[in-house]
């Protein structure tokens, strides 16, 4: 199985096929001394710097060092351990770490703009989750996939990757997975501008969630807490119109912590200044603006400045106003958004 899963990896070639061309371990598969099976250490050390990426990247957004990372942690360290030994705990172990290093590394495309590159990762992601024999990790990725094609105009292929996961997972998958999953339903009927079928994922998501036992959460699902889901309905609301319902939202999301989930943080302080303009409310409008800006100062993510820029956007008419014009200099000069 090592070897099939190997080829796999590498699209039919071989282990030196699948690394990138800059940064080549030294040794070949044959040429390795080390012949000893892969160790419960070595694992334990890929899953602290998994962490650190994705905690880099949710801070720092997908455009810092710690983001970046996770696809140079997955060709030149992870891969490589299938060219030892291996029982089939570490194999599981390890194939479960390349899901998330795939994923994160897909994240990390995304966030900054390229989405071919996402949807490689995605793929490679979904084909490690497989391997792993991990049903709430694969039905993550197809979230995490639906959601990239939410984001970006695709809403009816976000709902078909959605149906896709939940239908092996319905019965299987933890609870917490499940209520993601929803959450991100939500989102692509809300999209799709589909205001009852959103509100009927958005309400499957809440209960999912609060029937979901404390213990036994994946690491890499332990964001998703109520304030989170309440950020994510605060934007399922602007976009289907509902100011009031998205500023009640946004009244729960406010117990995130910015040090932690800076990129989130903003974003969803742009989505709320959004619905604040759109209710005519350009002073609270400006405030949560501001806000946003303060947040995303140092967060790398191209998607967090178009959240951004969708504000400036809707100021533009009121850019001879003083105030709005001295947000629109700050965005451009801290944010480096055109400020039109």
């Amino acid at each position: 199985m090592n070897r099939r899963i190997l080829l796999s990896a590498a699209g039919g070639g071989t282990l030196s096929a699948a690394l990138p061309t800059y940064g080549r371990p030294s040794w070949r598969p044959s040429e390795q001394a080390d012949r000893h099976q892969v160790r419960r250490e070595e694992v334990a050390a890929l899953r602290r710097a998994v962490a650190a990426v994705r905690h880099g990247d949710s801070r720092y957004g997908g455009g810092s060092a710690q983001a970046q990372a996770a696809a140079h942690l997955l060709d030149q360290w992870a891969l490589p351990l299938f060219g030892r030994p291996l029982s089939a705990t570490r194999e599981h172990e390890l194939c479960a770490i390349c899901a998330e290093l795939a994923r994160l590394a897909g994240w990390a495309a995304l966030d900054t703009g390229r989405h071919a590159a996402a949807r490689r990762h995605f793929d490679r992601a979904l084909y490690w989750a497989r391997a792993a024999d991990d049903l709430d990790a694969t039905t993550y990725v197809l979230a995490t996939m639906a959601l990239h094609a939410t984001l970006y105009s695709r809403p009816a292929t976000a709902l078909d990757m959605i149906q896709g996961a939940l239908g092996p997972a319905m019965h299987h998958a933890s609870t917490r997975v499940l209520a993601f999953t929803r959450l991100i339903e939500a989102r692509a009927h809300a999209r799709a501008s589909e205001g009852r079928a959103a509100g009927t994922a958005l309400a499957a998501a809440e209960r999912l969630l609060d029937a979901a036992p404390p213990d036994g959460t994946p690491e890499w699902l332990d964001f998703f807490t109520r304030p989170r889901l309440a950020a994510d309905a605060a934007e399922i609301h602007r976009d289907l119109g509902d100011s009031r319902a998205c500023f009640a939202w946004h009244e729960q999301a406010e117990a995130m912590a910015p040090n932690a989930f800076t990129r989130s943080v903003g974003m969803r302080l742009a989505v709320v200044a959004t619905a604040h303009l759109k209710a005519g409310d350009l002073e609270q409008s400006l405030a949560l603006g501001h806000r946003s800006v303060d947040n995303l100062q140092q967060v790398h993510s191209r998607r967090a400045r178009d959240y951004v820029l969708r504000l400036v956007s809707g100021l533009t008419p009121h850019r001879d106003l003083r105030p709005v014009g001295a947000f629109l200099t700050r965005v451009r000069q801290e944010l480096s958004v055109p400020a039109r």
